[in-house]
């Protein structure tokens, strides 16, 4: 599905693996090691090189708006661009199971983002990221705010998203975590990238 060849960037080391259909792989490594910076090439937010493709179509045959909706970067900290809930997503009938999924109440679409805790800031930027039905999510500590109920939530709906035959790249610190979601570890140390033993 997502094939990564000889990917560099400033402050990581060339890397290269394939995500399956299905599969999801946890990123581990030391805050400041280059995990959101992997993350950030693969969606092509920041400059780089390297070969990066999706079912064999090549990153550079897409504009960056039709790359990003299909590998989604979902940052530990979102942004948020209108007052409202209901002004991120394009039809709340569709992020609404989502959210209420999600543990949240159908009515938070006419909540301010200003009254959102850091935790459901960080589930409806996931809802927000599912509504597109992206085919590779990257996840950069999707669940770091969350309590127990809620990033179990998370996680279901994410399982989700691989049952339907899609693909996670996931940063956690959380080695419970890894081993719950992920059949592979990418490890990450000062820009250096080795897989690792699940």
């Amino acid at each position: 599905m997502l094939s990564i060849r000889a990917l560099t960037r400033p402050g990581l080391e060339p890397v290269s693996f394939g995500l399956a259909a299905g599969e999801c792989m946890a990123v581990r490594g030391a805050s400041g090691s280059g995990k959101s910076l992997l993350l950030r090439a693969i969606a092509d937010l920041d400059p780089n090189h390297g070969d990066v493709s999706l079912e064999g179509r090549s990153r550079e045959a897409m504009s960056g708006p039709e790359w990003r909706r299909q590998v989604t970067y979902v940052p530990a900290e979102s942004g948020w661009w209108t007052e409202r809930i209901d002004g991120h997503f394009a039809d709340w009938t569709v992020a609404e199971p989502l959210a209420v999924a999600l543990g949240l109440p159908p009515s938070c679409r006419d909540w301010p983002v200003s009254r959102l805790s850091t935790g459901e800031r960080q589930r409806l930027a996931l809802a927000r990221a599912l509504v597109q039905r992206p085919r590779v999510l990257l996840l950069d500590e999707p669940t770091s705010a969350l309590d127990h109920d809620s990033g179990k939530a998370a996680e279901a709906l994410i399982a989700r998203h691989l049952a339907d035959g899609g693909a996670a790249l996931w940063v956690t610190h959380d080695p419970a975590q890894s081993a719950r979601v992920a059949t592979r570890v990418l490890g990450v140390e000062n820009g250096r990238i080795r897989e690792d033993v699940a």
